[in-house]
């Protein structure tokens, strides 16, 4: 992101406490317009909380910033009308139809010609033939389509999604991901929290909160390159047992398998060569470095404890 780009987002120093519980701490958050953001971290680490600072759903208990050019503190009302916000659940009325869902929706923002936005945004989430089908009897897939043109149907400048596809299968993950990119391109900004890498891989720019703090960003490749990390990966016989020995080895940073293979990650090349090489000997192994991925990244950064609070 240039320093020139002009921002949808651009907060400093947030923080959120729920009584004695630190959620966010001093966050610095910038996101350029017609982006699309990944926003990572485990469980806990302050993104869904800051979402809902960022849409004017919560107040931030300190720091300040704009979203869409409004104030994140004083400008709320009106920031929720520009935004677009998917929560992690499902939130429509099951015993209403994908249609009534809709125009649910559209009174609420008191939009103008409601049928042909409702018709319009059908279309485009592929829910036309589902119009008339109960919101509780979709798939996941579907009640995520669902969830989104809902987002889309008063013509948002920004989305803030999260976790929009947990749960639900590969193909329709594709397929929502393929309609982000679409809206990306009509100059909607987007944040999207995600604990899927390819997901990740698909945004523009990532960050990585630990503990309601950004702990690195960028993109994935400047992520990766970052890291520093180090990756051997180790194929053959008995790897439950090298796992076992090589995660409390010096020099290695995360072990982790994947499949029939063992990825075993570090920061110090000498260190972890050493560590490797009673397994590198072995006849029944075959070892071989490769680049690090951004899954290795992600666990690399869940292991550290100086990101781990």
């Amino acid at each position: 992101m240039t320093s020139s780009a002009p921002l949808a987002i651009d907060v400093h120093g947030l923080r959120k406490s729920f009584g004695t519980r630190a959620v966010v701490q001093g966050l610095d958050l910038r996101v350029a317009k017609g982006q699309i953001c990944g926003f990572l971290g485990a469980n806990g680490s302050g993104k869904t909380t800051t979402l809902r600072m960022l849409c004017g759903l919560l107040t931030p208990d300190a720091g300040e910033g704009t979203c869409l050019g409004l104030d994140v503190r004083k400008d709320a009302p009106r920031i929720r009308r520009r935004v677009g916000y998917m929560t992690q659940r499902f939130s429509f009325y099951e015993d209403l139809t994908v249609q009534e869902n809709l125009d649910f929706v559209a009174r609420l923002y008191e939009l103008p010609d409601r049928e042909r936005r409702i018709d319009a945004v059908l279309q485009r989430a592929g829910l036309t033939d589902r119009r008339t089908q109960l919101a509780g009897e979709l798939s996941g897939g579907w009640k995520q389509r669902l969830a989104l043109a809902a987002c889309v149907l008063h013509e948002p400048e920004l989305l803030l999604l999260d976790e929009p596809t947990a749960g639900v299968d590969p193909k329709a993950r594709r397929e929502f991901w393929d309609l982000i990119h679409v809206l990306a391109t009509e100059g909607i900004t987007v944040l999207v929290s995600t604990h899927y890498m390819d997901e990740a891989e698909r945004c523009h720019r990532i960050v990585y909160l630990s503990g309601g703090k950004l702990v690195v960003e960028g993109s994935a490749a400047q992520v990766i390159a970052r890291s520093g990390l180090i990756t051997f990966v180790g194929t053959g016989e008995e790897l439950t047992e090298a796992a076992t020995e090589l995660e409390h080895a010096p020099g290695v940073e995360s072990v982790a398998m994947f499949g029939q293979t063992l990825r075993v990650c570090g920061t110090h090349r000498d260190a972890l060569e050493q560590a490797l090489r009673p397994w590198r000997s072995r006849p029944d192994q075959t070892w071989a470095e490769e680049p690090a991925s951004l899954e290795d990244v992600f666990i690399h950064l869940l292991s550290d404890r100086r990101f781990a609070g």
